[in-house]
């Protein structure tokens, strides 16, 4: 992984969980679900704020970067169509327990590596580009940059779909300088599931998240 995916998953992420703050009542929660480049804005621009007025208290305690993002974010975000973008046509040769399974520990690996990633949160500023008529479609791309006054401007991306069931919207991916962090997970995760199994990658996810939340200093 190269230094600029390094350094806008950190903040990427960061922008993604701005969907745990701004979901707090349900008229909010129906109309931002329903407009992709609303949800993703509105909610990132609050979730910043409440990651300043969190800060003291997270330091104290950076586990409870878990709970914010088990309670607040992963409700919209697409888990289980990330598992299974990750698996790729693996996913047809693993017994539907063993899949079940996987899908259960990936949702906790993403709960852990979101709590990682926002410990790197440090007052970045985002500019989205304008929305675009989504009508008639299930798949968008949201884009933004990431400013910092101390590095290069960084472009992101975030993949959100409509859920045919619910008609809601969730995202589901997050780009960074053309870098899908999906993509990079699979790729990680490929030759381990053809040469070893879904239980030793299964196993390394569950080492992942047994692992503590440590707060870094940003670099």
């Amino acid at each position: 992984m190269n230094n600029i995916f390094k350094q806008a998953s950190k903040w990427l992420v960061s922008v993604i969980a701005a969907m745990t703050f701004f979901l707090s009542t349900q008229s909010v929660i129906a109309a931002e679900q329903n407009d992709p480049y609303v949800m993703i804005k509105e909610v990132a621009g609050l979730t910043f704020e409440r990651m300043k007025t969190e800060k003291d208290a997270i330091k104290q305690d950076p586990e409870l970067l878990r709970k914010v993002m088990e309670e607040e974010l992963l409700p919209y975000i697409d888990y289980k169509f990330s598992a299974f973008k990750v698996l790729g046509k693996q996913a047809n040769q693993i017994p539907r327990e063993k899949l079940l399974e996987f899908i259960s520990v990936f949702r906790e690996y993403l709960i852990t590596s979101y709590a990682v990633a926002l410990g790197y949160y440090d007052d970045q500023v985002v500019e989205f580009a304008p929305a675009v008529d989504f009508s008639g479609r299930a798949d968008v791309t949201v884009r933004a940059v990431i400013k910092d006054d101390v590095r290069p401007d960084i472009k992101v991306a975030f993949k959100v779909r409509k859920d045919r069931k619910s008609d809601k919207w969730q995202a589901y991916d997050m780009v960074a300088e053309g870098i899908s962090l999906l993509s990079s997970k699979r790729s990680e995760f490929e030759s381990i599931l053809r040469t070893e199994g879904v239980d030793k990658v299964i196993e390394l996810m569950r080492e992942s998240i047994d692992q503590p939340i440590v707060l870094e200093a940003n670099d």
